[in-house]
């Protein structure tokens, strides 16, 4: 019941009252524009250098893992080697004591197996020495640049922090000011200035004549629309950039108060 009143009491203000309250607003929300724009690049360029990082310490995080398995790998390697090696003393202690040439031949085709695994143990363990080798080196890399990038990261943060913290309090202030004001203006019309500033390349939604000129896109305004436009009886839209005009009074006063 409250909210339905209140939008009644919305709808009641004069045309003027609605046009004051939206120059209003823009005011407010240009200086919100301003106080945002001494931020500049620096919110996106956090958020960039932040996935650059975690980026790159998931690609150092997997090498790193893959280093471990072939660590392991070789450690596997090694220890074949070392059965191998095993064997090949147990084979050549069984030759001294053989019967015949046969059994004599058979364990020395276990010796020779077992030597071709050694060498392809050792072919094997080169192989992934050199693996290591080369992800070791991207890891480094990457850790060199994962250092610069973290060290751009916090200056980043620092300076953006600093702004932050200068302008927080007087950016809360208008914030709550641009919330207040947006109570005395109807739905429809608000969502048309949202829309309208949201379009806009300099966030203007709502300006005012500026030497017989729309103040928005700077196109000249028929003296017979500048006179609808300081009647103040309707809403009046440029009609080539669509924001909506005001007469040059009503913004002066706005100023003024």
């Amino acid at each position: 019941m409250a909210k339905e009143t209140k939008t009644a009491e919305i709808t009641e203000i004069s045309v003027e009252e609605k046009l004051r309250a939206l120059y209003n607003l823009q005011t407010v929300d240009s200086e919100i524009d301003k106080i945002k724009t001494l931020r500049g690049e620096l919110p996106l360029e956090v958020q960039d250098l932040e996935d650059e990082i975690a980026g790159l310490q998931t690609r150092i995080n997997n090498f790193e893992d893959e280093v471990k398995e072939l660590n392991n790998s070789i450690l596997t390697k090694k220890n074949e080697i070392k059965e191998a090696e095993s064997l090949i003393k147990k084979y050549q202690e069984q030759q001294n004591n053989v019967r015949n040439n046969r059994e004599y031949d058979s364990l020395s085709k276990e010796i020779e197996f077992q030597n071709l695994e050694i060498q392809l143990c050792e072919k094997r363990i080169k192989e992934y020495t050199a693996i290591i080798n080369d992800k070791k080196t991207i890891i480094d890399s990457s850790k060199i640049v994962l250092e610069e990038r973290t060290s751009d990261l916090n200056q980043k943060k620092s300076e953006l922090d600093e702004i932050i913290s200068d302008t927080q309090k007087e950016e809360e202030n208008l914030n709550a000011k641009s919330q207040e004001i947006e109570q005395y203006i109807e739905q429809r019309l608000l969502a048309a200035y949202k829309r309208i500033r949201q379009n806009a390349r300099n966030g203007l939604g709502v300006v005012s004549i500026e030497r017989d000129a729309c103040g928005g896109c700077f196109n000249k305004i028929p003296p017979q629309k500048q006179l609808e436009i300081r009647s103040r009886k309707k809403i009046i839209v440029c009609e080539y950039c669509g924001r909506i005009i005001v007469d040059k009074e009503i913004a002066n006063k706005t100023e003024e108060n």
